[in-house]
């Protein structure tokens, strides 16, 4: 097996100066990198992702960066980290995830170091300080989440506005004339959480076309919180007879809160969800939703940035999926 070692002995360099040439920790001539670069090709030697950039280029490795808050739903995170990896090992490459709260500074030693060969951002906010970092990097990026200023960065996204007036349409269509909307928790606009205005900005304006009335609210993430939340905008609205609902936790939290209250979907209450198929399934969620596709999300951003990665993408994209409401028997005309 050839060793670093060896590598060191065929370019005349001494060992630690491979080390740096392959990390990227120290700034090393072109002429001496050139010459290891050489010795490592006729060595034949790629024992870790380094070498192999050095050697080819590319590391077929990319980072996702994403955080888990303790004021979303970590489970709804997961659908998008899964379509990220899953696609990502489809494809060849391996995925670094890094959760530092720091995003920045983790975006900019990881792309410095040549780690990877392009970057996934997850939460994305409206004025995300990555993103000029990310502009500035020797890799390409792509985001799941629309950000304020999306040039120079391939964008991909559930069309939130679109969302927020295809729920209302819907309730509306069947006579709902008082509705509420249970939003994530006020943390989550408060550090930019543009999704979440998104839809309910939207909602409302609608509503306020259709001559609907609307009660919009934000919910806690997590038991017992949100399912009190629940229970007490129930009773606050009383006349309501439709909800919606872009807080994941709050419906896998509803059908018992609806248990409690022996109200039945859609006999008294019609419902219809923001979530991806894949998390209606995990839950058992019985409720009519607009799929987030989280999954498909993360595989379209992953395409598009292999697609840059490998020459084959110039122009930069910004992708907003329409809403489609899946149905699951969850919503009918209002209680007379």
């Amino acid at each position: 097996m050839v060793t670093i070692g060896d590598v060191a002995k065929a370019a005349g360099v001494s060992r630690s100066t491979v080390s740096y040439a392959l990390s990227g920790k120290r700034p090393i001539s072109p002429e001496v990198r050139d010459k290891i670069d050489s010795v490592i090709r006729s060595l034949n030697f790629t024992p870790n992702a380094g070498a192999r950039a050095l050697a080819t280029s590319q590391t077929h490795v990319i980072a996702l960066l994403a955080q888990f808050y303790a004021d979303e739903f970590a489970p709804a995170m997961m659908q998008y980290i899964l379509g990220v990896t899953d696609r990502a090992r489809d494809l060849g490459y391996d995925t670094l995830l890094v959760t530092e709260p720091d995003g920045v500074a983790a975006l900019r030693r990881i792309s410095n170091s040549r780690m990877v060969d392009g970057f996934v951002l997850l939460n994305v906010a409206e004025h995300d300080s990555r993103l000029e970092v990310l502009r500035k990097a020797g890799q390409p990026g792509a985001l799941v989440g629309l950000p304020g200023d999306p040039r120079g960065l391939d964008v991909f996204d559930l069309d939130f506005e679109a969302t927020g007036a295809l729920m209302v349409d819907h309730l509306h269509s069947l006579g709902h004339r008082e509705i509420i909307l249970v939003s994530q928790p006020q943390h989550v606009v408060e550090r930019g959480g543009a999704y979440v205005w998104r839809l309910a900005d939207a909602a409302r304006a609608r509503a306020e076309e259709l001559g609907i009335r609307l009660h919009a609210h934000h919910s806690a993430s997590s038991q017992p919180e949100v399912g009190t939340d629940l229970a007490r905008l129930l009773e606050t609205h009383p006349d309501a007879t439709g909800l919606l609902l872009n807080n994941e936790a709050a419906a896998a939290a509803l059908p018992s809160v609806l248990s409690a209250r022996s109200l039945r979907v859609p006999e008294d209450l019609s419902v219809i969800g923001r979530y991806s198929d894949d998390f209606a399934r995990t839950f058992s969620l019985p409720y009519s939703s607009v799929d987030s596709a989280a999954a498909e999300l993360g595989r379209r951003a992953v395409e598009q940035l292999v697609a840059h990665i490998q020459g084959e993408a110039d122009a930069r994209v910004v992708e907003l999926t329409p809403p489609k409401i899946l149905d699951r028997g969850s919503t009918a005309a209002p209680p007379a």
